[in-house]
């Protein structure tokens, strides 16, 4: 059998997937209350950079709810045209983070960690289709080899691989950076204290993650991911 070559999934879908989940908690929890906190929240990170995020996004072929929240004519330029694609990312979802925890507290994070579950979960699910697209099981070995974002050389890692375990030290995440940079470590943290465990348990219902030091409180982040007997 011959192995299918996997596209990584680009920035501005996985921009545009975490948007969708991020409406449809906050708006699902506050209705139209919660349609106006993702209005404010895209409109301080910036409409036009957000437009750009949801045309480039349609074009590859995602489905989202940007369009939904966004004016049909915006006005101006973007504003971080010349930040990467994580860096807008990260910024995008701290903006809504930030309307929905400052006006919720604890409830509000809970909120958006259960968007973060989500999103993750789904893409966990994406990760262990691609791995049976090629004949392999979802196990340990095939979860990184499936991987479905590209790791750019703006993370700067360390892997170390047993039979059932995945151990990694990352000492740069263009992510978490960002998100230290604009002093948003409250509201970035939600994303980085659920995105890998949801992932894994999407990927697989018995793969662990122990996610034990983090970017925004350590500066670096560490993991060990193991199948459960």
């Amino acid at each position: 059998m011959t192995e299918l070559a996997m596209k990584n999934l680009s920035m501005d879908m996985i921009s545009a997937k975490m948007f969708t989940c991020l409406d449809k908690e906050i708006t699902g929890k506050y209705g139209e209350e919660g349609k106006k906190y993702l209005v404010e929240g895209l409109t301080r990170f910036g409409l036009k950079d957000a437009e750009a995020m949801a045309k480039k996004a349609t074009a590859e072929g995602e489905n989202h709810n940007f369009f939904y929240y966004l004016p049909k004519h915006i006005e101006g330029a973007e504003q971080y045209a010349h930040l990467t694609d994580f860096a807008r990312f990260a910024k995008m979802f701290a903006q809504i983070a930030k309307v929905v925890v400052d006006i919720h507290a604890d409830e509000g994070k809970q909120v958006i960690s259960e968007a973060v579950r989500k999103f993750g979960e789904s893409r966990g699910q994406g990760i262990a289709q691609r791995a049976r697209a090629n004949g392999f099981d979802n196990d340990v070995d095939n979860y990184l080899k499936h991987y479905d974002m590209g790791r750019s050389d703006l993370f700067q890692y360390e892997s170390y691989f047993t039979s059932d375990n995945i151990e990694q030290t990352f000492f740069h995440c263009p992510l978490g950076q960002q998100w230290a940079d604009d002093n948003m470590h409250e509201y970035g943290i939600l994303y980085c204290q659920m995105i890998d465990p949801a992932i894994a348990g999407g990927y697989n219902e018995k793969f662990e993650v122990e996610h034990d030091r983090y970017v925004l409180k350590e500066g670096v982040c560490h993991f060990n991911f193991k199948m459960k007997e």
